[in-house]
């Protein structure tokens, strides 16, 4: 079938759309479905190119989980992320310059594995002990601001850090949907004219998903208001251990 300048078979439009609903569900707390998305829509249209196509879907989801969580955000650990997720965004541009697309599968791969190791030491470890300083923050940012640059994995080093802070599970996901919705516009102009990974043929693809990012909202919302504080840790570095098996395989 072909839409717009792509030449998509029926398999491949179904796993667009089941990135549209993995996206929607994403941005209203099962972050993990996020992570799952990156490596699907990979297989489409490879490494760099699916992050540009990714991209819109992802602002749209966006408004979606700020609309709906927008007063759970911890603003004291958003001020200190913002300027350096920026930071970050700028060296994933530049370093995305050289990166071929076989690497680019490999840095999320090995983003997600890192990721996940650490999530799970931090549920063994006693909250006394997490780092707290301002430059567990700033490192955050900066590798939040330049993995969401190259493939849209940020995720996963967000949930390690709001893990690690013990932000209960609505400042959790308020916290992620406002960091996401700045930083993902900020990413646009990047996207557009330096790496011309996004196209009026990419948007309009990915306005064709609204809908489904919409059910998948929805979606999310409806399991995360199933699980304690407790089972929603544990969920999401489930999701995340299913999507670093994803990019591997």
């Amino acid at each position: 079938m072909h839409l717009f300048s792509f030449t998509l078979s029926n398999t491949e439009i179904i796993i667009i759309l089941c990135v549209a609903l993995l996206t929607g569900m994403s941005k209203t707390g099962v972050h993990g479905a996020g992570m799952l998305s990156v490596p699907l829509l990979a297989m489409v249209f490879g490494g760099q190119l699916s992050s540009g196509v990714l991209l819109p879907m992802l602002v749209i989801a966006d408004v979606f989980g700020v609309w709906y969580y927008h007063r759970h955000a911890s603003w004291q650990h958003l001020k200190v992320l913002f300027p350096w997720a920026a930071l970050g965004v700028l060296a994933g541009t530049v370093t995305g310059n050289y990166i071929n697309d076989q690497l680019f599968k490999w840095v999320m791969a090995i983003t997600i594995l890192i990721s996940l190791a650490i999530m799970i030491l931090l549920e063994r470890t006693n909250p006394n002990n997490i780092p707290r300083h301002k430059g567990f923050a700033i490192g955050t940012g900066i590798a939040g601001g330049f993995t969401s640059m190259v493939g849209n994995l940020a995720g996963s080093v967000m949930s390690v850090y709001l893990l690690a802070v013990r932000l209960p599970k609505n400042e959790f996901i308020g916290t992620t949907a406002w960091f996401f919705l700045v930083v993902n516009w900020f990413k646009v102009p990047f996207h557009v004219f330096a790496w011309h990974t996004i196209t009026w043929n990419t948007v309009w693809l990915d306005l064709l998903t609204l809908p489904v990012i919409l059910v998948g909202a929805w979606i999310g919302i409806f399991i995360v208001k199933q699980l304690n504080d407790t089972m929603y840790r544990w969920f999401i570095i489930g999701m995340t251990l299913i999507a670093a098996v994803g990019m591997l395989l």
